[in-house]
């Protein structure tokens, strides 16, 4: 099993660090849209919806995905925030539910509706944040990973109160901690020597915690509690599709990626937490 974890993730590298360093803008957001699609298709899966129509599914959501790209050139701006909130409250809406009623998700048609909703605008997040830099995006998809080896580490070593022990019985609120604890670091971190000037040294953090300082001492934590809440809403999303296996009965969201389950298990984090990052960042920077 390590051997295939581990020739898996050499080909995807050998796949995505060319595609980042080498293709034009629409070209990254074409590579990307091909894992979306694969990630939707997984998505119709989990929904019961036959081999058929979650292949029609999946090309359904590519073909969203390149009408976006060819239809925002005049109305970049705007169209970018409406995806961005639409997958914010779509999220909020999610949260609020599971605090007041248990978790829980709509089925069939709902479900797949749902999945257009917030997997659509996390494609188009990771686009606007490669056209941010190289470094921009990857500090801040890291700030997802930082926090996933967290939880895990604290989860293992503190873990003793369950989060969601009817949606995933491994994770833990001393996890959650972890998760809080390596992300606030790494954004300390990368707000100390990274900047927010357009340059290519620019990072997600050096803007936020650069607009938030402007409060002062008080703007640190602010901007603390700010990478806490997406780091928050990565964990929400990680637990969702963890309900959604369970309540498909299956281990993985598909066989994809040999050794790593399918393209969903990899970034159901992100799915929620980039679009509202990059939503904040939109609002920074035009501040």
């Amino acid at each position: 099993m390590l051997r295939t974890r581990v020739v898996t993730a050499l080909i995807l590298l050998a796949l995505v660090v060319p595609a980042l360093a080498f293709l034009p803008a629409n070209g990254w957001a074409l590579f990307v849209l091909a894992f979306v699609a694969a990630a939707a298709w997984e998505w119709a899966r989990l929904c019961g919806l036959p081999q058929a129509l979650s292949l029609g599914y999946a090309a359904l959501t590519a073909v969203a995905g390149m009408a976006i790209l060819l239809g925002v050139r005049e109305h970049e701006h705007a169209v970018t925030l409406w995806v961005y909130a639409i997958s914010a409250i779509t999220w909020g809406g999610i949260a609020s539910w599971w605090f007041f009623r248990g978790p829980a998700a709509p089925r069939g048609g709902w479900l797949a509706a749902l999945g257009w909703l917030v997997l659509i605008p996390c494609w188009w997040a990771v686009v606007q944040a490669r056209m941010a830099g190289a470094l921009f995006m990857f500090l801040l998809m890291g700030l997802i990973w930082v926090a996933d080896i967290g939880a895990y580490f604290a989860g293992r070593r503190f873990g003793r109160h369950k989060l969601a022990p009817a949606v995933s019985p491994g994770k833990t609120w001393e996890g959650v901690a972890g998760a809080m604890v390596g992300a606030g670091l790494l954004a300390l971190l990368c707000a100390a020597t990274t900047s927010a000037t357009g340059s290519p040294l620019d990072s997600w953090f050096a803007w936020i915690f650069g607009y938030a300082g402007r409060l002062g001492p008080p703007g640190v934590l602010v901007a603390l509690l700010t990478v806490c809440v997406v780091v928050g809403l990565s964990i929400l999303g990680d637990l969702f599709e963890s309900l959604l296996k369970r309540r498909a009965g299956v281990k993985d969201s598909s066989a994809l990626l040999p050794g790593h389950g399918g393209v969903l298990d990899r970034i159901d984090s992100l799915i929620p937490a980039m679009p509202l990052a990059m939503l904040i960042f939109s609002f920074v920077r035009s501040a």
